[in-house]
């Protein structure tokens, strides 16, 4: 389960290297979002031999890649809310203000 989170954590920080002037978090999330999406739409298609087949089965692989994507959303919006302080690291003004 480390390589898995270090994968991860290696595809973040490819991520956050895109942020700049000409790109803020919404840009490049949405970027690596459609980025996994694409990828997804490419591993789901491993085994099929023809594309009928693929798109006969569209509906199922859209459900089983939402229904991931879903509970590791929660989940990572559950632990963003326990460690939120140390996550965003808010300045001392910002949690007086609050």
């Amino acid at each position: 389960m480390q390589a898995f989170y270090q994968r991860a954590d290696a595809i973040i920080g490819v991520a956050n290297s895109q942020l700049g002037p000409d790109a803020h978090s919404g840009q490049v999330g949405a970027s690596l979002l459609y980025a996994a999406a694409r990828y997804s739409a490419s591993v789901a298609s491993i085994g099929f031999v023809k594309g009928d087949d693929f798109a006969k089965e569209k509906d199922d692989i859209v459900e089983f890649y939402v229904k991931q994507y879903r509970q590791m959303l929660s989940d990572n919006l559950t632990d963003y809310a326990q460690n939120f302080d140390k996550y965003v690291q808010l300045n001392q003004d910002d949690k007086v203000g609050k």
